[in-house]
């Protein structure tokens, strides 16, 4: 019989066991007996906390996005300017507790069980469309709207495409390079988007024609 009060700690310690159990192996083709083994509890009270093995794999899942969620709320509210919070995101997305081997391989995992599990998709659906929508509210004002959706598309590519790159372990990239990679692409766009004259301003002003 579980005792009283333990609950909160036991999960917990199972959603962190499944992480690490899952990153490890690099898929989801885990047992509840070795998540629980890797938490220190048995299986039967590991069922008796989440029933099965899919819904505690929907609870590792939702402690991943909530704590990235956190980290980004407190993110974009120490930013003071629009270009500040799209950099933000960009570090949230990078921080050391979400890129390290083991999360990078669980956040692939996850992505594959998305091909099949609907509450698994619709989880990491609300994540991309966070994701889109912060780095939006940040380059709208640097930008047109249309400028700032294409923008916010690639610079969440990137960040997808950068997690794949590490997760390959062939050629991994640190934390501050990949920040920069995905900075560097966001500078470059908005600095093309600046350098572009209007056509008012492309006229000479001698005889009206276009230089």
């Amino acid at each position: 019989m579980p005792k009283l009060g333990m609950e909160p700690v036991r999960r917990k310690a199972l959603v962190d066991a499944a992480l690490r159990t899952i990153g490890s192996q690099g898929s989801l083709d885990v047992t509840m007996s070795d998540i629980a083994r890797e938490a220190g509890v048995s299986a039967a009270l590991a069922h008796h906390y989440f029933g099965s093995k899919q819904q505690l794999l929907i609870a590792t899942i939702r402690a991943l996005l909530g704590q990235l969620r956190t980290d980004a709320v407190a993110a974009l509210k120490a930013a003071a300017t629009p270009r500040q919070r799209v950099s933000a995101l960009i570090r949230v997305s990078f921080q050391a507790d979400q890129f390290t081997p083991d999360v990078v391989a669980a956040w692939l995992a996850f992505y594959g069980q998305a091909q099949s599990a609907d509450e698994v998709r619709h989880l990491l659906v609300i994540y991309a469309r966070r994701l889109h929508s912060n780095l939006l509210s940040g380059l709208k004002p640097l930008s047109g709207p249309d400028d700032a959706r294409r923008i916010a598309d690639g610079a969440a590519a990137m960040i997808d495409g950068l997690y794949i790159r590490q997760s390959l372990k062939a050629a991994p990239l640190s934390i501050e390079a990949s920040v920069t990679l995905v900075e560097d692409y966001v500078s470059g766009q908005l600095s093309g988007l600046n350098n572009t004259l209007p056509l008012t301003q492309s006229l000479s002003p001698l005889n009206g024609e276009r230089d």
